[in-house]
């Protein structure tokens, strides 16, 4: 094959490869809409209200996901039997977390909620989450839709979107 033909599909090679590669990023990087995290979360519900029932109940615990659980008084993941949690009870966890399609489940205090990570892009400092949360009480820093939330100016503050009773959706970014 002659040297600059070889060159020529080389290059027009490369190229393709990089704009797919683009591509892929493009479209693995846009969040889930709304309408797509409320219809998985109602067909998941009940596998949700375990989960929630189940991280409520374990008291010492933080934190569950497929690389530990963290425990309250440590922020260091630990996959059982180490760590203090059965492993029958960590493969639970695990199956629920998967049938939901959640990556992990943590708690936090303030204002009291459950949190499943549901989507996540970006890297390091930039990375952009959408969770579905269980709040005890309806957090002050809601917005009507997530298409809302989108439309503000950067950077924008962590918000909520109802969906029913006491969960939510929680985007930042």
């Amino acid at each position: 094959m002659e040297p600059m033909r070889f060159r020529h599909i080389a290059l027009i090679s490369i190229a393709a490869l990089i704009a797919s590669l683009f591509i892929i990023v493009l479209v693995t990087s846009r969040p889930p809409k709304e309408s797509k995290i409320i219809r998985d979360f109602s067909a998941h519900r009940a596998a949700y209200e375990q989960v929630r029932t189940l991280l409520l109940g374990d008291k010492d615990v933080a934190a569950v996901a497929d690389y530990g659980v963290e425990n309250a008084d440590s922020p260091i993941s630990k996959i059982p039997p180490d760590g203090g949690m059965p492993a029958v009870r960590y493969q639970e966890y695990l199956a629920l977390l998967k049938q939901i399609g959640a990556s992990r489940v943590g708690r936090g205090s303030q204002p009291p909620r459950v949190a499943f990570d549901v989507w996540a892009s970006g890297w390091g400092g930039d990375t952009r989450h959408v969770n579905i949360c269980w709040m005890e009480r309806e957090p002050s820093n809601t917005v009507g839709s997530l298409d809302a939330f989108y439309r503000t100016a950067k950077p924008r503050n962590p918000s909520y979107v109802h969906i029913d009773g006491h969960w939510y959706i929680w985007a930042d970014w």
